[in-house]
């Protein structure tokens, strides 16, 4: 793996979390998984574990069910949680098979036990994963109702020694207002966690931006849209929002 150690010295980061919503993976459907969106997003990971970057995943479960939609139409809220925990297991799973049909070997690793289709979360198994290079991707959130998928990410990124979480969205980095509906919208290239918190940006829940800045975890925030976005950030490339103290 010459190459891999090449590239890992090239980088500015050596370990990742990649956060992706569920919503990501329905390209242009109203709901579920569009294949070869999910094939897209597996090759732009793939770019970046060819350079020797360590990577973990955590993706939403917003494209099959979202818990707090489910608790808004009446159903008890714990018991949606949980529906939406199990969404992100059947993402994880689907990401895992195109990742491998690539070469890339993966594991899916659930908050909730479930051994017939995944690994359960033990923190130093996931990290020997890492070191062996593998990709691996947290399922099912934290495990615990009431906690967004992207508490799960920053705290799985703390607990694997992260250097970065890196955030894919429809747009470029972080802006004042919605790009998508404000032409005068007018992007960060760097932002503090208490800016993110006080003008409400919508980078992260409120939990995941005060879980990432007590621990000094920066965000980068850019566009999954964009082919080779995700290299080009980890080359010293490309546009993007920091998040950081």
């Amino acid at each position: 793996m010459d190459s891999g150690e090449i590239g890992a010295t090239t980088t500015k980061y050596k370990r990742v979390l990649l956060k992706i919503s569920g919503e990501a993976l329905m390209g242009d459907q109203g709901y579920g998984l569009h294949p070869p969106t999910v094939q897209r997003i597996a090759q732009e990971v793939k770019s970046v574990h060819d350079l020797g970057v360590e990577i973990c995943m955590v993706i939403g479960g917003g494209n099959i069910f979202r818990g707090l939609q489910g608790s808004a139409q009446g159903m008890e809220r714990t018991t949606a949680d949980y529906m939406g925990m199990l969404a992100t297991v059947m993402n994880a799973l689907a990401m895992q098979s195109a990742l491998e049909q690539m070469g890339v070997f993966t594991r899916v690793i659930s908050a909730i036990p479930m051994d017939q289709v995944c690994e359960p979360y033990i923190r130093r198994r996931a990290v020997r994963h890492l070191e062996k290079g593998r990709v691996c991707i947290f399922a099912a959130g934290t495990g615990n109702p009431y906690f967004t998928t992207d508490t799960a990410a920053t705290l799985r990124a703390n607990e694997m020694s992260c250097e970065a979480i890196f955030k894919g969205t429809k747009v470029d980095g972080v802006y004042d207002k919605d790009p998508k509906k404000h032409t005068d919208a007018e992007r960060y290239d760097k932002v503090t966690y208490d800016e993110v918190l006080q003008k409400n940006l919508g980078v992260m829940d409120a939990s995941a931006i005060a879980l990432a800045r007590d621990n000094h975890l920066p965000i980068i925030v850019f566009s999954l849209d964009e082919p080779g976005g995700f290299r080009g950030i980890l080359s010293g490339e490309g546009t993007y929002t920091i998040v950081h103290s």
